[in-house]
């Protein structure tokens, strides 16, 4: 077996009948590399570990009820609902800023913020994100209350009211519900009393419902908030 090698060649070793070459080591003068009988392709090494990178998400910040309720006193209360709805009962001490108007009372919210932290409150929680989406845009740190005034009377808190009596005004997401239904089965019907074309109608709306839930956003709430019922001055103060 010694004939068969040349002077200075690595020795072979016998290892289940196939013979396997152990090289002297790499070149940097490091521990031997061996060889996977059968195969040319040398054993994977044990990866670097790279470092972990944290990711910044956008997170709006929410407080529950519970979490509100001891710091009411602490806290600048915006109601971004419609004077109509706001005129139905409000937290105590709340500012109506419907949010159409959020845009355009970013200088009062910016020095309202650097008085008292800012807790944004809507019926259920969904227009108060987005007013604190566009409040953060702008440099305001603000809150959401988590489950709106919903959440708020449910817990067997006081609701206070502009004129000191409630006045029956539909949540939004109510009044959204009834007109999209209305809408389409209306559609329905003059598609098939006067002219399937009516259909069209409905499609529409369908539509538009997918848009709002795929962008977060609802055409037909900022329609109806502009209806006299939901604008009537006498709902609520806009401080």
């Amino acid at each position: 077996m010694g004939a068969d090698r040349a002077p200075g060649s690595p020795p072979l070793l016998r290892e289940r009948g196939e013979r396997v070459a152990v090289g002297h080591g790499n070149r940097r003068g490091g521990a031997p590399e061996p060889r996977i009988p059968g195969t040319c392709h040398r054993p994977p090494r044990t990866p670097f570990p790279l470092p972990r990178i944290t990711i910044p998400m956008s997170v709006t910040a929410a407080l529950s009820v519970p979490e509100a309720l001891p710091r009411l006193h602490e806290l600048t209360v915006v109601d971004v609902r419609t004077p109509g709805e706001f005129a139905s009962g409000h937290l105590p001490g709340a500012v109506n800023v419907p949010l159409d108007r959020v845009g355009r009372s970013l200088p009062d919210l910016r020095r309202a913020s650097a008085r008292k932290p800012l807790l944004v409150v809507c019926a259920s929680g969904a227009r108060a994100e987005n007013a604190v989406a566009v409040l953060t845009s702008h440099g305001i740190d603000a809150a959401v209350l988590t489950g709106g005034t919903a959440a708020w009377s449910a817990g067997g808190h006081r609701l206070d009211h502009p004129d000191g009596r409630p006045r029956a005004v539909w949540a939004m997401e109510r009044q959204v519900r009834f007109s999209a239904g209305a809408l389409v089965l209306l559609g329905l019907v003059l598609g098939l009393v006067a002219h399937p074309a009516f259909q069209l109608l409905s499609a529409g709306v369908a539509g538009g419902l997918v848009f709002s839930a795929l962008s977060n956003t609802c055409g037909m709430a900022v329609v109806l908030g502009r209806l006299p019922f939901n604008r009537r001055e006498g709902a609520g103060p806009a401080r």
